[in-house]
């Protein structure tokens, strides 16, 4: 296998970027509640507004810079995005870190979909499939390694430098992609609404997408809050949190890579509702063991590989599902509605969890089972059938 390129390297450092910038608020969600004067549930919505104004401008960007070449919007995106992380250096009140995280979250709205179509139109025949996956990586690498690492550089130092960090970090994506990144022709117009291959939401397809809203929202909700979880679970300090990030990271790979396997060998239907059905059960579990805390940190750990793998296995099934109902020639715009659906979840986890935090701490896990076993109660009709429109041709 060839050496990728070093633009597309950029493009993955890039999505490493906007990704880690995303969930690194949730290593150090106490030490910036404090600091800022607010609680833990109102620094917890600065996870939801970051996703609700991704999805809500990811599509309007795709469309507002339909002539403008890619390399110029995404350095602009990132230069944008380097500046609102940095500034935080000077913030030392909620309202004005809300109103940078909005910013940060318009100008990530930008990168990722451009990131990932300039991987896509830049790749030599036949190693597309390569190029997007190389891009893809970035996301995974940013669970893995980015999150724990920004939640290392908060406990050390402060949550201020953590977003220095996301800040850096986009700034070196900057360089590259100006340095690496051919210029490239305006993105070309989308195809006429009239045209064949349009796709229509129908009822199941619409049914498909409100699972993935709730199964992203039971998630999300857990994860937002899960350092004061851990903290009042198993007394986990801001350090080792970092660490059981790294440790939760590699169930995710694993759960990434072998729900694929289990996709072709079983159906997406059967690896859906398995995958589904460990999360809440690691949840429940996580519930009942808070009535026993604290637990040993060890117990801790397995679970949160559990809860990982489980999580992390939902994306690729669900994007199956969401397939079998379409053409080939319209999946890539069915992905995109599908990751708007994700980020519409982030944003809803985010204030569901931050409504169980306010009655109770430990209720965090049981209202995440809960809302993501709605999911797939809703999923079980909508799955029972094979779509019509499977193996029909693009």
């Amino acid at each position: 296998m060839r050496t990728p390129p070093l633009w597309l390297l950029a493009l993955a450092l890039a999505a490493f970027t906007v990704q880690t910038d995303d969930f690194v608020i949730i290593g150090v969600l106490p030490a910036l509640a404090a600091d800022t004067g607010v609680s833990e549930t109102a620094a917890g919505q600065l996870v939801t507004v970051y996703s609700l104004v991704y999805a809500l401008t990811a599509p309007l960007w795709a469309v507002a810079l339909v002539h403008t070449s890619r390399r110029r919007a995404l350095m602009v995106a990132l230069a944008v995005f380097v500046l609102a992380n940095l500034a935080v250096l000077g913030v030392d009140d909620h309202v004005t870190l809300m109103v940078l995280r909005v910013v940060a979250a318009l100008a990530a709205a930008v990168v990722l979909p451009l990131a990932l179509a300039a991987a896509s139109s830049g790749a030599p025949e036949g190693e597309r499939g390569r190029y997007l996956a190389t891009v893809m990586t970035g996301l995974t690498g940013a669970v893995l390694i980015g999150v724990p690492t920004g939640t290392w550089i908060g406990a050390v130092a402060d949550w201020r430098a953590t977003f220095v960090f996301c800040g850096l970090l986009g700034l070196a994506a900057l360089t590259l992609i100006a340095w690496g990144l051919p210029e490239t022709d305006p993105v070309p117009k989308e195809p006429d609404e009239s045209a064949p291959g349009r796709f229509r939401l129908d009822p199941v397809l619409m049914g498909l997408l409100m699972v993935t809203v709730l199964v992203v929202a039971g998630n999300l909700g857990f994860q937002t809050y899960l350092a004061p979880f851990l903290a009042g679970l198993s007394e986990v300090e801001p350090r080792d949190l970092a660490v059981l990030l790294v440790v939760s990271g590699v169930g995710g790979l694993l759960g990434t890579r072998y729900s694929g396997r289990l996709v072709d060998r079983s159906g997406p239907r059967a690896t859906f509702f398995l995958a589904g059905g460990v999360f809440c059960l690691t949840m429940v579990a996580l519930a009942l063991l808070w009535l026993l805390a604290p637990v040993h940190v060890v117990v801790t750990g397995a679970l949160l590989v559990c809860w990982s793998a489980a999580a992390w296995a939902l994306p690729p099934t669900l994007q199956a599902l969401v397939l079998d109902r379409v053409e080939a020639r319209t999946a890539t715009r069915v992905l995109a509605v599908l990751s708007s659906a994700v980020y519409v979840g982030a944003a809803l986890g985010g204030a569901v969890g931050g409504t169980a935090i306010a009655h109770g701490t430990g209720l965090v896990p049981f209202v995440a089972a809960l809302v993501a076993g709605v999911g797939l109660a809703l999923a079980l009709p909508l799955t029972r059938r094979r779509s019509p429109l499977r193996n029909r041709s693009a």
